[in-house]
């Protein structure tokens, strides 16, 4: 099942490509189609998916590259399950989202199905060696399809984010390297190293220093994965390649990818490292206390709607560190449900930046000139300012919608810990900028006196409501009952938790 998850997209990546290129109607609907059975598989996972047990399921494991011991081996459990499901919903919806691509549209959802499923690779790869080509893989479509489709400034935004990723690809590629050899016998097997563990008693020369080898293998994966989050001071890339990405691409971006450094983080780097990993709970949480603050801040000082809601998720993203530093089983529930709601939240964001973009051709809150960009155009869109006050107000972590539940449990289980109460409490400031920007921002687009020069604006149309109900549905049930991702993630999480100790 997860074979044909992980690599029906190439099957209809390879359909699109023999089609004609004066017919792109039927590029899109293919791209629905093909989209559509990963959706399926999905939803088929979740059903089946034992949630009392730890272990791996619907593994296929065979051996792929045999003298180096190197395997085709999948699998999935309570981490990557959550992930998965976000990756095949937002994939499926952005199709819909990228329906008024008209240039190269044959080469934009080739590009896409390529990510999809590079995407869902990465989540299932439970080989280190598999892991790093789906990452690697992952690059290229990003990088075209921010680089061709993409703004004014797409070629340097591509460029940017293409560097920064491949920088910390760099970084794990040799700490894949150094546990392959010292295991005996090599393995790029994640659960045998997990199992092994063998790095905390032995020490590696680096530049004349002799060093503890699980401390120098945690700090180098953890920059390659901080990159990708991305945690202050790696988070430069992210506001280039969301504004100059297309609205499909930013949600993808912002829904998927920044989770897959946390999710890395999770998956190899806790389990493998775990005396690392208590010896670096500290910096991380700092480092996650910045980032809410720091990406609060930014978001405050933007004038353009896209680079405020960019700047947000390196808020958002830093409550999902503080999360997992305190290796607490509310703390890391939390993180990983924060990571699979801020997904759904501020996929409606953007998706929500572009409707807008699309009819006005600019995103300015405040224009340069200090004159209003939008301004009291709730009476003539009501359907999308309801819309969007749904995902305002999920955002900045409103009770009953989903940001408030993650967000309540990370600071819960941070809290728990007596040393990090000084940064929860630190943190918490956080929540207050975050109202403060997004209420600012809702205010002066929405409210007031209209901005005649919007009289005519149109509400959403059938298929941008398509786009944004099941985000809007998801958001209101998770917020009020969280219980089935939870209910997933709860017995993997606990035996993470457990191997720490």
């Amino acid at each position: 099942m997860l074979s044909w998850m992980i690599f029906s997209p190439l099957i209809g990546m390879a359909a699109i490509l023999a089609m004609p290129r004066n017919r792109p109607d039927m590029v899109r609907w293919a791209a629905v189609i093909t989209t559509a059975v990963p959706l399926a598989l999905g939803v088929m996972v979740f059903s089946q998916f034992d949630r009392s047990t730890a272990a791996m399921q619907f593994v296929e494991q065979v051996s792929w590259i045999a003298p180096f011991n190197i395997e085709y081996y999948v699998g999935i459990d309570g981490l990557s399950v959550p992930m998965v499901l976000l990756t095949v919903l937002l994939s499926f919806i952005c199709i819909f989202a990228s329906w008024n691509i008209e240039n190269g549209v044959k080469g934009y959802f080739s590009m896409f199905l390529l990510l999809e499923s590079a995407m869902l690779g990465v989540f299932c790869a439970l080989d280190f060696f598999l892991f790093f080509v789906f990452w690697e893989v992952m690059l290229l479509p990003m990088y075209f399809l921010i680089g061709i489709w993409g703004g004014a400034n797409k070629v340097y935004a591509a460029t940017k984010f293409f560097l920064y990723t491949l920088a910390g690809s760099v970084l794990m590629l040799l700490v894949m390297l150094g546990m392959y050899f010292t295991t005996e016998p090599h393995t790029f097997n994640l659960l045998h190293l997990a199992n092994l563990h063998p790095f905390s008693t032995l020490t590696m020369n680096l530049f004349g220093w002799q060093l503890p080898m699980d401390k120098v293998f945690f700090v180098a994966l953890f920059i390659g994965f901080a990159i990708k989050v991305p945690i202050w001071p790696f988070h430069t890339w992210l506001p280039w390649a969301h504004v100059e990405a297309p609205t499909a691409v930013s949600v993808i971006l912002a829904g998927v990818l920044l989770k897959m450094g946390t999710y890395g983080i999770l998956r190899i780097s806790y389990p493998i490292l775990p005396s690392a990993t208590l010896w670096a709970a500290d910096a991380m949480a700092i480092l996650g206390v910045i980032s809410i603050l720091y990406g609060a801040f930014c978001a405050m000082a933007q004038k353009d709607l896209k680079k405020l809601v960019a700047y947000s998720s390196v808020s958002h993203m830093g409550y999902v560190v503080l999360g997992m530093a305190s290796l607490t089983t509310a703390g890391v529930n939390g993180a990983v449900l924060q990571m699979f709601n801020h997904g759904t939240s501020t996929a409606m964001l953007f998706l929500l930046v572009g409707v807008i973009y699309d009819r006005a051709h600019h995103r300015w809150i405040v224009k340069p000139d200090g004159s209003r960009g939008f301004g009291g155009i709730a009476s003539v869109v009501p359907v999308y300012t309801g819309v969007m006050a749904i995902a305002v107000f999920a955002s900045l972590g409103l009770p009953g919608l989903s940001g408030f539940i993650s967000e309540a449990l990370v600071f819960l289980g941070a809290f728990s810990v007596p040393r990090f109460q000084m940064y929860v409490i630190i943190g918490s400031l956080g929540i207050v900028l975050g109202a403060a920007y997004l209420l600012w921002m809702f205010m002066r687009v929405f409210l007031g006196p209209l901005n005649e020069e919007w009289s005519g604006l149109t509400d959403m149309n059938w298929r941008e409501r398509f786009t944004l109900i099941p985000l809007t549905i998801l958001v209101v049930v998770l917020g009020v009952y969280p219980m089935p991702v939870l209910k997933l993630m709860g017995t993997t999480v606990a035996k993470l938790l457990t191997s720490l100790t």
